[in-house]
């Protein structure tokens, strides 16, 4: 698979990279010798390019699947902490169970607004230390926001951003409010003019748009300041699909099983807001005691109705 420079950093990456959340507890839940064989067959196809994070808790697939390879992938991951101490710990967390010296890139995970960054001004400060010490290539922001990313434009001390950007638009935030697609694209235009390398998340919308498969992904692949497009992937299936995509051999009208795919609420990004169970048409969302919504797989219609109106993009399709 062809690879490009992800900004000015220096580092190649490819240009549909791995996301490995989908296979840690959060989510699919994989054994790890299974995760670990998955994350291994990407990497035979050509994907050298995988985004984790500290939250997810999937650093033992990654560690497992480079056990006795050549393979020498570009490894993202994300710390969600806003001190110094914690950024640090975090950074030696991950060097421990990824077993490697430096970490690729290192990002501030999910920047929620405006006076959210400046709220973690001390993890930044320790996240710039790392870079000046060599135990981090490059530093940046994960991000739903247009106006965090308006925000970094000028941000010098930034290498890289990891915005969400689909053609529906689902999960863009500005301030407090639902953000608009091109908006968002512009500012990851304005960002990639100034230097900064930029791979994007959630092309399809959290699997909520993905039997729009190659409309979704044509419409990010046309973004040409975007260097890479992370996809979440669970079955080798899916990653030969991603594979047939970037090589035009998959039919423009090619539409993926869903059959044993169910909507799920991710509890760290859900905020509460109940705007997704008045939207449910047959009241299978419910709140749980801790004020997380929550679905009932047994009546849920999978008909995803309910992703459009959360904000914060936390309905996802796995």
């Amino acid at each position: 698979m062809k690879k490009n420079e992800l900004g000015n950093t220096g580092i190649y990456v490819s240009t549909i990279g791995f996301g490995v959340l989908t296979i840690g507890e959060n989510q699919l839940n994989l054994p790890l010798q299974e995760g670990a064989e998955l994350i291994r067959y990407g990497m035979e196809k050509g994907i050298n390019f995988f985004d984790t994070a500290q939250y997810y808790k999937t650093y033992p697939y990654l560690r497992e699947a480079l056990k006795s390879t050549n393979f020498d992938p570009v490894i993202c991951t994300k710390c969600l902490d806003t001190s110094a101490s914690a950024m640090n710990d975090a950074i030696e967390e991950a060097r421990t169970q990824l077993d490697r010296d430096v970490i690729d890139i290192f990002l501030l995970h999910e920047v929620r607004n405006h006076p959210d960054f400046q709220n973690r001004s001390d993890a930044w400060e320790a996240l710039q230390n790392a870079k000046n010490k060599g135990i981090v290539k490059a530093i940046g922001i994960s991000t739903h926001h247009v106006d965090v990313m308006e925000q970094m434009v000028e941000n010098h001390s930034c290498d890289v951003l990891f915005p969400l950007i689909n053609i529906e638009g689902l999960g863009i935030r500005k301030g407090d409010h639902f953000g608009d697609r091109n908006e968002m694209v512009d500012a990851i235009r304005r960002n990639h003019k100034n230097g900064k390398g930029i791979f994007s998340m959630k092309a399809f919308g959290g699997g909520n748009l993905v039997q729009s498969y190659t409309k979704c992904l044509d419409y990010v692949t046309n973004i040409s300041s975007i260097t890479s497009v992370m996809i979440g992937f669970g079955r080798k299936a899916e990653i030969d699909r991603a594979i047939d995509y970037t090589n035009g051999n998959l039919p423009a009208d090619y539409m993926p099983d869903i059959t044993n795919k169910k909507i799920m609420i991710d509890p760290g990004d859900c905020e509460g807001c109940q705007n997704c169970l008045f939207r449910c048409p047959n009241h299978a969302i419910s709140m749980n005691a801790f004020g997380i919504a929550e679905i009932d797989q047994h009546i849920c219609l999978k008909c995803g109705y309910c992703a459009p109106v959360c904000p914060t993009r936390a309905i996802i399709l796995c």
